[in-house]
């Protein structure tokens, strides 16, 4: 079950990184709880095309990731540029570089809960850098694929 859920969470991720935000019936649940709260599919399929709005250039790559026989978590890694207020952050433009830590819980094989933490201060601290480089966050030199 674990090897077949890895290959759902992948495909998702596929499915994100090539915008088709039409598949998320195939992943998500009408229903889902994200961060605590109660979701519809649509608004959290709203919530990802906000974001590929504001960040063009978003792209999930994993870092780390641990398959349970109904459970997921990941390090996704992002090396991107936002154009406009992303995560209540203006970056003007620059590129950041930041990990978002997200666990999912599935029923039926599809996503019904999602947890999510991105680090904003790691963008934060990016972008107060007097370059704005990367050296400003210390984990982007040391992203690596699986």
């Amino acid at each position: 079950m674990s090897g077949q859920l890895e290959e759902i969470y992948r495909d998702y991720l596929a499915a994100l990184n090539d915008r088709r935000f039409g598949d998320l019936d195939r992943f998500v649940h009408d229903r889902l709880t994200y961060n605590g709260q109660e979701w519809t599919r649509d608004r959290y399929r709203e919530l990802l095309r906000a974001d590929v709005q504001a960040v063009p250039d978003l792209h999930y790559e994993i870092q780390l990731l641990v398959v349970q026989p109904d459970q997921v978590a990941c390090r996704l890694w992002f090396d991107c540029t936002p154009r406009q207020e992303f995560l209540g952050i203006d970056a003007g433009g620059r590129r950041v570089s930041f990990a978002e830590h997200v666990f999912y819980r599935f029923r039926a094989n599809r996503i019904a809960h999602v947890w999510s933490l991105i680090d904003t201060d790691g963008i934060r601290r990016q972008l107060s850098a007097p370059s704005a480089d990367r050296s400003a966050y210390p984990d982007a030199h040391t992203a690596e694929s699986p």
